[in-house]
């Protein structure tokens, strides 16, 4: 008996020391929470969107701080969650009023949660302030939901559809130079509520222009430069909220981000 129980406290300690090595970043959908050594950078609140972001001061901004994006409570859940629906983007002018966190990021693991509120939605999550992962109802092609924008077909089937909370759970590594001389490009990939979606893909550039993002107005957004960037959300004058944003920082010495 003795024996028996001894045994079975091995197994227990053998099996807590490997669930304790798995990593957490194989966690994904909606209500995934931040592990320990990651940063939460969207709570809900009011004081932290202050704090952590700002606007992305691109060739069309328009806005002023404070941010005009407004905290309000979230329909679905308990809690409070930020409207992207800034009055300075109206007409989906965008690069008027995104915004962008402070903080500047390389490699990383994300975590982003959207609704959006009614038919033809429209924002995006950028990656380094350069790579849009697409937020946009009813459109199913290489620029619609979940797209690794005009690099893929979007998955719009993992979509759970107006009115809901999706996820975002993304791996990305940035792209590598050896004396500025662009040598990998980035790479991504993305869980869309908890299904793989896209593995290791490869971005070739920035899309959309000077207003969208950083490096492009540069050589057509082909023109990428050896600077990280900061988390963007975009701002084209639709209701599509956010909550429980965070990013753990990695270091990708190989060009995988398969999770």
């Amino acid at each position: 008996m003795k024996n028996s129980i001894l045994l079975f406290t091995s197994f227990s300690i053998i099996a807590l020391l490997i669930s304790a090595t798995l990593p957490i970043k194989n966690k994904t959908g909606v209500g995934t929470k931040a592990p320990k050594n990651s940063e939460i950078i969207f709570d809900g609140s009011r004081k932290m969107l202050d704090t952590k972001w700002t606007y992305w001061e691109g060739p069309r901004f328009s806005s002023e701080l404070p941010l005009k994006w407004e905290i309000i409570n979230d329909p679905i859940d308990k809690g409070t969650v930020v409207n992207s629906n800034d009055p300075n983007a109206k007409g989906g002018k965008y690069g008027t009023a995104d915004m962008v966190t402070k903080k500047k990021y390389r490699d990383f693991r994300l975590h982003v949660e959207f609704l959006v509120e009614k038919e033809g939605g429209n924002s995006g999550v950028y990656l380094q302030n350069r790579y849009e992962i697409q937020v946009l109802d009813g459109d199913k092609t290489k620029h619609g939901m979940a797209a690794v924008i005009n690099e893929t077909e979007s998955p719009y089937h993992l979509y759970n559809g107006i009115g809901k909370w999706n996820a975002y759970d993304i791996t990305f590594r940035a792209a590598r130079f050896n004396d500025n001389e662009l040598t990998e490009k980035a790479i991504v990939t993305v869980y869309f509520n908890g299904e793989k979606a896209h593995t290791n893909i490869q971005i070739n550039q920035v899309w959309g222009g000077e207003n969208s993002g950083l490096d492009g107005g540069n050589n057509g957004g082909k023109g990428i430069t050896d600077t990280s960037g900061g988390i963007k959300l975009q701002a084209e004058g639709h209701k599509v909220l956010y909550r429980n944003i965070w990013i753990q920082e990695l270091e990708l010495v190989k060009a995988d981000t398969d999770f």
